[in-house]
């Protein structure tokens, strides 16, 4: 259906705004976004997303503190006045594009949210992300990523923490394309070769000056699929920090990461060593809806005006039995040691490996650090 976006010169096809180009049920359209005040003590990640071929649109907030996940989950029809985000009670106001969100949550299950986003430096366009099992495309995804600040409040159950740029950062991204969403699909013939485990790292950090933004991935040999590192200056400067090299430190027992030391190089040949540290670990395969959620996995068909609210302790043997099967973002610090100059940066560090990598020295799914 034609609707207000049809009025800008922004078409990219034959077809309403708002119709997807693609006919596969998995395209989606979402914003990710999330907060800590660098103490380890609290962490909000959060998001919306429309599934316009699946006819849902959902959002979610999940609020990490003293070893619990407590989860909003909210889901709705899908709608095309996509010029104004909301799913229920919860909604993203563009207030400049590129550059400032404001982020709301009426209360719902008792929690409620007022934060608004500014970007310290210019977004960063990723690269294409594809991935393929056999000759089907399981992800083809564009994204842009930024950190930057927050201010305003956040309330739950009465309790109002106060959010101040002075102290509240965080990463964001947008990305839209194909990628597995809603319910599962009949699985078809095995997979040939079969998926055998996957290596990611993402560190958006933010710093003073500038942002160092990487997204690295890996097959099972440690062969590399994707790699994109770069230097964001505030000028709008992007530099390319080459071919990184990754030791993840994992903790003992399992493949919960402790932090990381990566080596980039400048493209005048000048080494850079990132030493990242998890100050608080948040599962998003627990209340998040990413990689496998048993209880909230995006484009789900929920019904029309949808709300929960869910509560999750990672101390629980059930739960902390899955931490290894899923992508964790942690609460990063980061030093990065540049000729005889040291930069601290706070920001995301997010991680996973599942399955085998050889690298790691993993050699299969249940295999974990010494």
């Amino acid at each position: 259906m034609v609707g207000p976006l049809d009025e800008y010169p922004i078409h990219q096809a034959p077809l309403p705004v708002t119709w997807p180009a693609s006919s596969d049920r998995n395209f989606y359209d979402r914003c990710y976004f999330n907060a800590h005040d660098r103490s380890g003590e609290i962490f909000v990640i959060t998001g919306l997303g429309y599934y316009a071929n699946l006819g849902t649109k959902d959002a979610f907030m999940l609020v990490a503190r003293d070893g619990k996940h407590t989860a909003l989950h909210l889901s709705d029809l899908c709608d095309d006045d996509r010029l104004n985000q909301r799913v229920g009670g919860y909604s993203v106001e563009v207030l400049e594009p590129l550059q400032s969100i404001r982020l709301r949550v009426e209360e719902a299950e008792g929690i409620s949210a007022d934060l608004t986003w500014r970007g310290s430096f210019p977004v960063l366009q990723e690269l294409p992300h594809v991935l393929r099992s056999g000759a089907r495309v399981t992800l083809d995804a564009q994204r842009f990523a930024q950190v930057g600040t927050w201010s305003g409040h956040l309330e739950i159950d009465g309790e109002r923490i106060e959010v101040t740029p002075d102290r509240w950062v965080g990463t964001r991204d947008r990305s839209w394309g194909i990628r597995p969403v809603g319910e599962s699909e009949p699985a078809g013939a095995p997979a040939d070769p079969p998926f055998d485990g996957m290596w990611w790292t993402y560190v958006p950090m933010r710093f003073e000056d500038f942002a160092v933004v990487l997204i690295l991935q890996e097959d099972p040999s440690g062969y590399r699929t994707l790699n994109d590192c770069h230097r964001i200056h505030a000028d709008g400067r992007v530099e390319q920090l080459g071919w990184p090299q990754v030791q993840v430190h994992y903790a003992p027992g399992g493949r919960t990461p402790t932090g990381a030391s990566i080596g980039c190089t400048t493209p005048t040949g000048e080494q850079l060593r990132l030493e990242v540290s998890s100050l608080l670990a948040a599962p998003l395969h627990v209340g998040g809806g990413y990689g496998g959620d048993p209880d909230w996995t995006h484009g789900v068909w929920r019904g029309e005006k949808f709300a929960e609210r869910v509560t999750y302790d990672l101390a629980d043997d059930a739960v902390r039995g899955r931490m290894m099967f899923g992508c964790v973002d942690h609460v990063g610090r980061a030093v990065l040691h540049e000729g005889g100059r040291e930069h601290e940066g706070w920001g995301l560090f997010e991680h996973f490996c599942i399955g085998r990598h050889d690298p790691s020295g993993f050699g299969d799914w249940f295999a974990v650090a010494p």
